[in-house]
């Protein structure tokens, strides 16, 4: 009897050892969700990082199609809980494999993932699969508004009859600063949603203008800062929205004078010599 209760006592320990083993095992493996913003405009891609810290022994291997160790995030309503599906198969981050000891900060846009159709709040948390197990980040909220109206042009198309598509400037608070943001959403035979595009700070003493000019170029002027404007062109076509970039300038009437004389010399419009052209609109 004593030899067998000796030759037990070693495999009692080894188990007990497993079993603690197994119980740290969740907390060697962390993830994290960070949000960009608590607040998102509707049509923006919800920029957001996936924060995994491997500090166990094994490696976790997110590289192949179809792989047991997955990372992917899971979208909720925040008032009744709603899980929603996802609207495509890609990876929500790039391929990654972390040894040993090794972490990583990865992007993802949960709009190219998800359909955020209403204005609400959500509850976003991601989630890594490995060795069978999930290791799952705090779910975190964050609300998607339409933003408050400032000013809308109306884009049609020549040579595509019945489509037409609408811009809508709106503002919106943003890191305790209020920014400028453009939607677009195309009427008639598309009701496609484009994607929203933050123009930057705004301050609203003289309110922002959008033109859309005949070549399909779409002008956004915008005070910044104090005395200084900020000058963003899109490239709007029927199957096109392309944000080309901005520019500041603290003189638009100097700074802009060459180019708006192009756009009024081909719509026929003022003079801009007569008059300060950012007033136009």
């Amino acid at each position: 009897m004593k030899r067998t209760t000796t030759m037990l006592l070693p495999l009692f320990a080894a188990c007990l050892v497993r079993m603690a083993s197994a119980a740290a095992l969740p907390t060697e493996i962390t993830v994290q969700l960070i949000m960009t913003h608590d607040v998102y405009v509707e049509g923006e891609r919800i920029r957001a990082v996936v924060d995994v810290a491997n500090a166990s022994a094994d490696v976790v291997d997110c590289r192949k199609p179809g792989a047991s160790d997955r990372l992917f995030v899971e979208l909720f309503r925040a008032h009744d809980k709603h899980r929603y599906d996802r609207i495509t198969d890609k990876p929500f981050v790039a391929p990654f494999a972390l040894l040993s000891g090794e972490g990583q900060k990865l992007e993802t846009f949960l709009a190219n993932h998800f359909r955020f159709d209403e204005n609400t709040r959500y509850l976003a948390r991601a989630v890594l699969v490995h060795g069978g197990m999930r290791f799952e980040s705090s779910l975190k909220s964050f609300d998607v508004v339409p933003g408050l109206h400032c000013a809308n042009a109306l884009q049609m198309f020549s040579n595509r009859e019945g489509l037409r598509r609408n811009f809508e400037l709106v503002h919106w608070g943003r890191d305790q600063v209020e920014h400028l943001f453009m939607k677009a959403r195309d009427e008639g035979i598309s009701t496609r949603r484009w994607r929203t595009t933050d123009l930057g700070p705004v301050i609203r003493v003289k309110p922002p203008v959008i033109s859309v000019m005949p070549t399909g170029e779409v002008v956004v002027l915008h005070l910044a800062t104090q005395g200084k404007f900020l000058y963003s062109t899109f490239w709007s076509l029927p199957d096109i929205l392309e944000y080309r970039g901005r520019e500041m300038m603290s003189d638009p009437d100097v700074a802009g004078s060459e180019r708006v004389k192009e756009f009024y010399k081909d719509t026929g419009g003022v003079e801009p010599v007569k008059k300060a052209w950012w007033k136009f609109w």
